[in-house]
């Protein structure tokens, strides 16, 4: 078989030697949920996925630390002599793997992913695993950052090329056999209405009807008692690449009561930071500064027992839920997701840039 040219290959590839965030980072220039470590001679020393990288974060892991710490040591590879079309394609499709390296007395030689498997790249697609999971999007918020836009149409019916943002959200979780979908509204709620009634979808619209503003968790009291499993909720302005049956699997295994949804956020100070003792006597000066974060994302699971705690008829946020849940002794768990996973409309500065990052960040979304 035909194999990548080196520097084709070295793409995916980045040095046993680089720490964590260099490993994030590589993993988000690429698109892809996977980089290869390689040592010398171009031996194969490991895979690191999105979720060895989830998993290290939630462990408390400093970014600074190697990233051979948490890669896959053995991860599933073909040696050469084995590797055709299909005994490669038996392998991503029996062992549902989306990556498999290829090898030559354990050098690297090329990497299959399954989306290169182009007569296979629907059944792939089809073979997500189902969401059973109600979803709700919260789409009644005026959008005031947004003027004056938002001064004719509602948020969700913003445009981005020939769809509205509501509208590619949907089709996110429609790969994933979702086929009725709640909506939160309340402002200019007849316009959004009127919209999908013409548009006449062959997926199902509940509207929750917000009598009055009432933030980002009030108008889930409208469906207490209506639901029996965790629901996820999602703001109508953001779009998340997550794998949404693996985001309620991680909710349920830790047993949390609401879990949010966070990206790593990686910024970078232009300037030198000074760092000071004793009332002003300059300790050091730090050139130009990295550091990261975990933001909200605007996605969360939600234990339907807790909406009994959210007040009626009271403009409650999502947040407000969260503390009371752990005055109540609850659990409040995160799931991290990569800066590259998540894209964020919610200001005029992002929505103005929105619509070339969405065509490759949808392209990575239906490869997955």
């Amino acid at each position: 078989m035909t194999y990548r040219n080196k520097d084709e290959l070295a793409k995916f590839c980045i040095s046993e030697g680089a720490n964590l965030k260099m490993g994030i980072k590589k993993m988000d220039s690429l698109r892809r949920n996977v980089i290869l470590i390689v040592g010398k001679d171009d031996t194969l020393a490991g895979i690191l996925t999105d979720g060895d990288v989830r998993r290290a974060i939630l462990n408390g892991a400093d970014l600074t630390e190697s990233l051979t710490k948490f890669m896959n040591k053995k991860p599933i590879s073909l040696d050469c002599e084995q590797a055709n079309e299909e005994s490669i394609k038996t392998i991503i499709l029996t062992k549902n793997i989306r990556h498999l390296p290829i090898l030559e007395k354990g050098v690297l030689r090329d990497v299959v992913f399954d989306s290169d498997l182009q007569k296979e790249r629907e059944f792939i697609r089809q073979r997500k695993d189902k969401l059973d999971n109600p979803v709700v999007i919260m789409a009644g918020g005026r959008g005031m950052r947004l003027n004056p836009f938002t001064q004719v149409l509602p948020k969700p019916l913003l445009p981005i090329g020939d769809k509205t943002v509501l509208e590619i959200i949907i089709e996110h979780f429609l790969s994933y056999q979702v086929e009725e979908f709640y909506l939160t509204v309340n402002y200019k709620s007849i316009v959004i209405k009127s919209y999908f009634e013409e548009l006449n979808p062959s997926y199902k619209l509940h509207y929750v009807d917000e009598k009055k503003p009432l933030g980002t968790a009030g108008s889930l009291k409208y469906l207490e008692s209506k639901f029996d499993v965790p629901i996820l909720v999602t703001n109508c302005d953001i779009l998340v690449d997550v794998i949404y049956p693996d985001l309620v699997r991680h909710h349920n295994e830790k047993g949390y009561d609401i879990t949010m949804v966070a990206s790593l956020r990686h910024y970078n100070i232009p300037y030198g930071i000074c760092e000071i003792i004793d009332g002003g006597e300059l300790k050091e000066i730090k050139e130009k500064p990295e550091y990261s974060f975990l933001v909200n994302a605007g996605m969360y699971v939600v234990n339907p027992s807790i909406l009994s705690l959210i007040p009626k008829d009271t403009f409650y946020h999502i947040t407000h839920l969260m503390d009371k849940v752990k005055r109540n002794g609850g659990k409040v768990g995160l799931y991290p997701i990569s800066e590259n996973d998540w894209l964020a409309m919610g200001e005029w500065e992002e929505y103005k840039n929105i619509e070339d990052k969405i065509k490759s960040f949808t392209s990575k979304m239906l490869n997955t």
